[in-house]
């Protein structure tokens, strides 16, 4: 068996590294840097899990965690941001079985890409308050070779 979740993660970046809020491209990190400018989205990894279990094939649930990060000084702005982003990123990736990613040329095919869900947070600081839309995403995929 051989780990999938690399794959998923760059064909996710890829989907949604042009999604543009107020006129700017929003930025895709993998790993934030320091000095990243909000708002931002944050691809990670949740878990990979062995499911649909038979005696010939390797399949995988892969969690993908997605976070779409903006920040506020003070008590302006609010959660509209993250909502619209949020909303962006769920409408490329979140596709009926034409539209899943394509991962034959990692030997892995995709027979299932689910919303898992998604959550919001706001964190009040001293300077800034920050609205969090966590997206979570479970695809399933079957090791082809």
């Amino acid at each position: 068996m051989r780990e999938a979740m690399h794959h998923i993660r760059q064909k996710i970046y890829n989907a949604i590294d042009n999604i543009t809020y107020s006129g700017s491209v929003v930025p895709v990190y993998n790993r934030v840097p320091t000095n990243a400018t909000h708002p931002y989205i944050w691809i990670h990894s949740v878990s990979t899990n062995e499911v649909d279990q038979n005696a010939s094939k390797y399949c995988l649930e892969v969690i993908t965690r997605i976070e779409v990060i903006t920040r506020f000084d003070g008590d302006q702005g609010g959660d509209l941001a993250a909502n619209l982003i949020v909303s962006d990123v769920l409408s490329l990736l979140r596709t009926r079985a034409s539209g899943y990613y394509d991962l034959s040329a990692n030997n892995f095919s995709v027979y299932t890409n689910v919303l898992d869900g998604v959550t919001y947070e706001q964190i009040d600081r001293d300077d800034h308050t920050y609205f969090t839309g966590i997206i979570e995403m479970a695809t399933r995929v079957e090791q082809t070779s």
